[in-house]
């Protein structure tokens, strides 16, 4: 069952281009049974992946709204049943609604009126949804909910933006490259599939054979200690929710025991405030306790060649000047990368030394016209 998530997982990577931690993020997310927010200006695929990750999953209910400051609940949890206030009870028809969703895509979720996002907050944190004083069980796993843009602090949204333990910004592609294939529009011939009973198996299997050793939970608590001196303080839910992310990254990986690097995927997660530097306080301070040396050299490098990556998608390689500063950075990362111990290891190394080699031959062929 494992490898057919492994199929999805290329699938989805091969139509979107950088897009693979958003991919990773909601395909731990629905194993973990947990909710994923993503943030990005229009047009930048986060409705279009959720929506083919969802087509994958054969015999899951999706659900998919675009909510405005005009939004009634009617739209997200059923209109009222006629039938019933023909009996004077005020009951909805949740039908094809999300408290019968098994995952539910909402777009620009922020803008709900107060008597949807109450709603939304029992749903998502219960998955339970009140009908006319009785209680619906819902099958939800996980809520992707979308914006345009950060909700303001002093907007009250405090409650619903702690909901969604994974969060993603999504920048428009970078690289020139990737844009280009994008406009090719390529693509697997056919859709790899997993049926909602065989998630349900591996969502079950997370849950309550993978185990998190105590150094992990030490390495957790670290991550708080240092977290705290920063002046960043997330919520002791969201510290024991991220076990179970802990546990689906491991169960992605094929193993039965949460190991320290997994914990790298709270980069995403343990940041409060969208509008400070949190994030990239908690990314240091999660990399620095969560991987050895090597891991973060790795890691180091990765991020480096990623950001020279997408500086060459703008740049004009036809200047000499900027070739070689290029080219002389690229020999820097090769360098790097050829001192890490026992790389042979590391899939990631691989994978960055081919991507050295492809942008070493682009380099080349856009100096030469």
């Amino acid at each position: 069952m494992l490898q057919k998530i492994n199929e999805i997982r290329s699938y989805l990577k091969a139509i979107y281009l950088e897009r693979n931690d958003i991919i990773e993020g909601l395909l731990t997310a629905f194993i973990a049974r947990q909710h994923v927010l993503l943030v990005g200006e229009p047009g930048t695929a986060k409705s279009a992946i959720v929506a083919d990750l969802a087509k994958s999953i054969t015999g899951a209910n999706y659900f998919q709204w675009l909510l405005t400051r005009f939004s009634t609940p009617e739209e997200l949890f059923g209109p009222v049943s006629l039938k019933a206030l023909e009996q004077d009870t005020f009951k909805r028809n949740t039908t094809n609604k999300l408290p019968e969703a098994h995952i539910g895509f909402v777009d620009e979720i922020f803008k709900g009126n107060s008597a949807i996002l109450n709603a939304l907050l029992t749903l998502a944190n219960e998955r339970v949804f009140y009908n006319n004083g009785g209680i619906i069980q819902s099958p939800l796993f996980s809520i992707i909910g979308c914006s345009n843009e950060w909700p303001e602090t002093d907007e009250g949204l405090e409650a619903l933006f702690d909901r969604f333990i994974l969060r993603y910004e999504i920048p428009y592609i970078q690289d020139g490259r990737n844009f280009v294939a994008m406009l090719q529009g390529s693509c697997p011939a056919q859709r790899p599939t997993i049926t909602l009973q065989e998630l349900e198996q591996i969502q079950n299997y997370s849950e309550m054979m993978v185990t998190v050793p105590q150094d992990v939970l030490e390495g957790i608590r670290d991550i708080r200690d240092a977290l705290k001196i920063e002046g960043i303080h997330p919520s002791d839910r969201r510290f024991r929710q991220t076990l179970s992310l802990l546990k689906a990254v491991a169960t992605l990986d094929g193993r039965d025991t949460v190991l320290r690097k997994d914990m790298s995927i709270l980069v995403h997660s343990l940041w409060v405030s969208p509008e400070s530097n949190e994030r990239d306080i908690v990314r240091t301070v999660v990399t620095d306790l969560c991987l050895d040396p090597t891991e973060r050299e790795i890691v180091n490098l990765d991020d480096m060649l990623t950001k020279l990556h997408q500086e060459m998608g703008v740049a004009d390689l036809s200047n000499t000047a900027i070739v070689l500063e290029f080219t002389q950075k690229m020999k820097e990362i090769r360098v790097r990368i050829e001192a890490i111990p026992n790389g042979q290891n590391y899939p990631k190394i691989t994978e960055m030394l081919s991507l050295l080699d492809e942008t070493k031959k682009a380099i080349t062929t856009a100096a030469l016209g």
